[in-house]
Order: structure tokens, then C-alpha cells, then sequence
């Protein structure tokens, strides 16, 4: 599948003619800028390429082996990528009132069971994002790879981009079909199970994604004494030792953000009454990475394009290790990349944490 990748840096109309420089006719765009540049960046783009849908969103990029937090990047897709681009707004409400629009674009791409994936970044609202696309997506063999956008200043709202305009409480995707190879989607959790012990969630509200008890107990007393961490040093222990709910024989992160005086553990990754939970302990992250990559050579030989979406607590371990511009070179390795940090990711059905997902095409 052709795909082009460009950078550019310096003023959003700068940066735009640099990175699209070389871009002829694509029949669709996907873009990541600066939180204060999206809306400019947008705009420039719908006006050099009034007849190409384009969705974009905000954050640290990682694109063909470099990092930066200030440049602009943009992607376009050729003929041989049947595309349809749209936007959900009022996530937060009732995503799902988009389905019928959701099933309109499928039809438009005519999916195979093995060729195509849809690329979402939303605002949040997740896990009834997922919960819409689910529905839609799973009896067609549609794959889902993406990321809620992070990188937002203090006092201001996330935002994603459709067409030339910013949208806050909303989702933008592109639903691609390889007409020239396969898609697969990837998840790489470089955290392991502390121990076989698992737990229940006996109490939740999920509303405010709170694991209130595990066991019957202060979720926050069970995880201390498990782990032999300090109450007060829960949240802070997050790199090395998050949560993971059990589904089948799959652990799905869930990262604690927050703890209340009653042992309640607030988290963002919504936890559900009677999940099976874990507590996990960081991995040799390295050896890791280097079995993803050999994994998706060996399923994906021919790898055109990768799009993919780090979280960014994985962002800031690997920063602390001095490790994050190698991981970059790394990916690259692969092929053709363009990479956002995120602040959650979602695979096929599941919101997750502290994850990398990534699409690959052929």
C-alpha cells in the first residue's frame, strides 16, 4: 500500500508546506501538531487539499526514527487504500446514536475480514467508543487501533481534528482498506503478573472508573499488602506495578491515577464488578519490544506502513531509562512509521493503559 510521510517544523504554514511537500492528490489525510497549531494546521490542510478528508489529532510524535514534540506530521493515502473518514461528536453523551453513520462508512470501504482496520483518536468516553465500534466493526472482521489525545495544556480542552475543524468531546477515525495486502493489529504489554494470585472487584463505580474494593477489602489495602508498597506511594509505583484485568487468557492494563482516603483506587481504565484483576510488575521491556518486532516481521513481511500509538506512561518509563529515541529508531525499523503518544489506547474491544497498539499494513 502507498503511503507518503512527511515532517515539518516552524510556523503552522511552515510547517504544513514542509511536511506536505511532494504530497499529490492523496484521497486521505491523517495528521498529528502541537496542541496550539492543530487548529491552523487543520485549516491549511483542508485548503491545499479542498477535496481530501483528513482527521488529525495532538501530541509527542514519533515518525520514521525521530521524536518531537513541536513538529507537525502528516500522512496520506493513495488509490489503493479505499478510505472513509468521519467524526462522532458528543462522546461523553451517546456515541452509539452514530452507529447507523459508522455502518455507512463501512459500506463505502466494502471490507474484507483481513484488509482492514479503523484508526481512531478520540477525546475520551472510551469504553463506550469501544462498545459503539464493537458492534459495528466485529461482524465485518474490522480491526481497531487507537488512542485518546494527550500533550493538552492546563486549563484548556482535548481536541481532535475533522476536516479542517477542531471538535472537543468528540472522535475522529478512518476506516482504511488495504486493497493490496493485509492489516494486523498489535498490542505490546511489557508488564508480566506479579504473582498467580488474583483478585475481585466486589465494589466499583465505574462512572468514576473507581475500584473501591478488591476482595471485599480497600482496594488500596490489598494492593499494599500484596506488594509490600506504602499507601502513600501507590500511584507513584504506577510505572513499575499497574493493575491488569483479566479477560480470558488476556491482561488488559489499567493504570491508577489517583487514591481517596478510604483506600479507593481511581484509575483510567474503567474496572467492572467482578473483574478478575492482577497486579503486574514491569517486564525486561527491551527483550520485549524485540520479540514484538520479530513477531510482526515474521506474520508481516512486507510491511508498508505503521501507524501506532504509545501510551504515555510507557513515554515517561522510557524517558527515564534514556530509552525512548531507541525505542523510536527501533519501530522504524519496521518500515515507514508514524507514531502519537497517548494518554489511553484502544485495541479491537478493549480500552487499555500503558500500552503500545499499532496497525500494520502490507
Amino acid at each position: 500500500m502507498k503511503a507518503f510521510v512527511g515532517t515539518g517544523h516552524g510556523s503552522p504554514k511552515d510547517a504544513v508546506a514542509q511536511a506536505t511537500q511532494g504530497l499529490s492528490a492523496p484521497q486521505a489525510i491523517l495528521f498529528m501538531a502541537p496542541y496550539d497549531m492543530a487548529g491552523e494546521v487543520a485549516a491549511l490542510l483542508m485548503a491545499a487539499y479542498p477535496d481530501t478528508p483528513s482527521i488529525g489529532t495532538i501530541g509527542t510524535k514519533l515518525v520514521n526514527g525521530q521524536v518531537s514534540d513541536t513538529n507537525v506530521a502528516v500522512l496520506g493515502l493513495f488509490e489503493d487504500a479505499k478510505t472513509s473518514l468521519g467524526v462522532i461528536e458528543h462522546i461523553s453523551a451517546c456515541p452509539v446514536a452514530c452507529a447507523g453513520e459508522i455502518e455507512r462508512r463501512i459500506s463505502q470501504v466494502s471490507p474484507g475480514r483481513d484488509d482492514t482496520v479503523c484508526i481512531e483518536y478520540c477525546t475520551g468516553a472510551e469504553e463506550k467508543l469501544v462498545t459503539t465500534f464493537t458492534a459495528c466493526f466485529e461482524k465485518k472482521g474490522i480491526k481497531l487501533a487507537g488512542g485518546t489525545v494527550f500533550g493538552v495544556p492546563d486549563g484548556k480542552k482535548p481536541v481532535v481534528a475533522y476536516n479542517g475543524r477542531l471538535y472537543e468531546d468528540a472522535c475522529v477515525y478512518a476506516i482504511i482498506k488495504n486493497t493490496t495486502g493485509k492489516v494486523r493489529v498489535y498490542k505490546e504489554n511489557i508488564y508480566e503478573k506479579q504473582s498467580a494470585q488474583s483478585h475481585f472487584a466486589t465494589r466499583v463505580d465505574v462512572s468514576r472508573k473507581a475500584l473501591m474494593e478488591l476482595d471485599g477489602r480497600p482496594a488500596a489495602e490489598v494492593y499494599s499488602k500484596e506488594l509490600g508498597v506504602p499507601r502513600d506511594k501507590i500511584v507513584d509505583n504506577v510505572l513499575v506495578n499497574p493493575m491488569g484485568r483479566a479477560v480470558g487468557d488476556q491482561v488488559f492494563i489499567s493504570s491508577m491515577m489517583g487514591m481517596e482516603p478510604d483506600g479507593t483506587l481511581v484509575n483510567y481504565k474503567r474496572i467492572n464488578k467482578n473483574d478478575c484483576i492482577y497486579f503486574l510488575s514491569l517486564g525486561d521491556y527491551k527483550e520485549t519490544e524485540q520479540r514484538t518486532r520479530e513477531q510482526i516481521k515474521s506474520e508481516m513481511p512486507r510491511i508498508s506502513l505503521v501507524l501506532s500509538v504509545d501510551c504515555i506512561y510507557r513515554y515517561l518509563l522510557y524517558e527515564k531509562e534514556g530509552y525512548f529515541n531507541t525505542y523510536a529508531k527501533d519501530m522504524a525499523s519496521l518500515g515507514k512509521h508514524m507514531g502519537v503518544v497517548g494518554g489511553g489506547e484502544q485495541y479491537n474491544n478493549q480500552h487499555v493503559n500503558q500500552t503500545m497498539v499499532c496497525a500494520v499494513f502490507e
